[in-house]
């Protein structure tokens, strides 16, 4: 490794305690997917460390979530905006970097404090998925602007509200940024053994809605069409498709429906999730859930389906698996060996790589539990995983790689 890029490694590496008590402000403050002043407020702290840095800023609104309620009912919900941040667009490299500013705790969850539990340890709601991630971010783009390279290489962040929703609203600005860059780099987190992930999953989400008749229970119920009955008999159906195709999953994972005992329920509402392997996958669900539907249609009953696939597989091809290698190589000559493993999660990576823009999508801290009152983080992880992404970024900078 070059001794001139080691004085910017050095720097991260005194960043550590600083790094370190900005993600336990950033997690101790709930920016749960729908509660967008919050997303807002952890959008704006990350403002504040990126404006000394010179880059350009613009808080963009996103379209509100669309979901179907208990009764069957289309909702919309407003969600925070996001914010993108562009350095050097006229630059010759440009690289996109990407993280949430969302997490899966709504302000209600009873997991809302995060703290320092051992001396490499912090605990709390978003360390690693993906407030950890942000601030590796951060580090490693200021050792970046640190150093005498940095016109070489122009650089957009984007910070977007709704990665754990789907990213319904942020996929435009997805598809729009990877038109414009060479390369991705996103900051989940890593796997918990601190590998990186290579091929993924794609997802897509599905509601169902019943409708049935209503009767009495007790005088006259072979007047009733029972809505629940009907959507039970509809979820094992799906239940069943599991192993009928390679690498293709089901799950049934939410029902809504009935009420008082006496009567026979006129409507229930159920999701699923459907985790696909390869692109042609979410043709072949299409057709069997259209089939599956309209064999359980009858006298009475009533079915609607809303949703799909918001997630397509993440293939890795030639493009993404030279990114690979190259921070591979970084970190191997940092001494923190990186392997890469296919996994079934799905994130912007997805996305992006659907689009054309190869990516590595979870270079964020190490971390564990994430989705549980369980989450952890490790606290070296974040000086350790920025100078894998420093180096990266620096080498490019300098000219002693090209990525074209």
């Amino acid at each position: 490794m070059r001794e001139d890029f080691r004085p910017h490694l050095t720097w991260i590496d005194a960043q550590l305690p600083m790094l370190r008590d900005a993600v336990l402000r950033l997690a101790n403050r709930n920016s749960g997917s729908l509660n967008a002043a919050g997303v807002r407020a952890v959008a704006e702290e990350m403002l504040a460390y990126f404006a000394p840095l010179g880059c350009t800023h613009e808080w963009i609104d996103v379209a509100p979530l669309r979901t179907t309620a208990d009764d069957g009912r289309l909702c919309e919900t407003p969600l925070g905006p996001a914010l993108r941040l562009r350095q050097r667009p006229e630059a010759p490299l440009q690289i996109f970097l990407g993280g949430h500013l969302d997490t899966v705790f709504a302000p209600e969850h009873p997991f809302q404090h995060a703290r320092q539990e051992d001396e490499d340890t912090l605990h709390g709601p978003g360390v690693a998925d993906l407030k950890g991630g942000l601030m590796v971010m951060w580090a490693a783009l200021a050792a970046l602007e640190r150093s005498p390279w940095r016109a070489h290489i122009g650089w957009e962040v984007l910070l977007n509200p709704d990665e754990e929703v789907g990213s319904q609203g942020s996929d435009p600005l997805l598809r729009e940024a990877a038109a414009r860059h060479h390369f991705g780099l996103i900051f989940e987190p890593a796997l918990p053994d601190g590998s990186l992930a290579s091929a993924r999953k794609g997802s897509g989400n599905f509601d169902v809605i019943v409708h049935g008749r209503a009767a009495h229970a007790g005088r006259n119920p072979e007047a009733g069409r029972n809505a629940l009955c009907a959507a039970a008999g509809i979820i094992q159906a799906i239940d069943r498709l599991n192993g009928q195709r390679e690498g293709v999953t089901f799950n049934p994972g939410y029902a809504h429906g009935g009420g008082a005992l006496n009567v026979v329920p006129d409507l229930c509402v159920f999701k699923f999730n459907v985790r696909t392997a390869h692109p042609d996958d979410a043709a072949w669900v299409q057709t069997r859930l259209e089939t599956l539907l309209a064999q359980s249609q009858r006298d009475g009953i009533r079915i609607t389906l809303r949703g799909g696939f918001t997630r397509p597989p993440k293939i890795v091809d030639a493009h993404h698996r030279r990114l690979m290698d190259l921070l591979a190589d970084c970190g191997q000559r940092l001494g923190t060996p990186l392997t890469f493993k296919p996994t079934g999660g799905c994130c912007d990576g997805n996305n992006l790589a659907a689009y054309g823009l190869p990516n590595v999508d979870n270079l964020g801290v190490v971390g564990r539990d994430i989705h549980s009152d369980q989450e952890r983080m490790r606290i070296s992880s974040l000086t350790e995983r920025a100078k894998i992404c420093a180096l990266l970024l620096l080498r490019l900078a300098s000219g002693e790689l090209c990525w074209n």
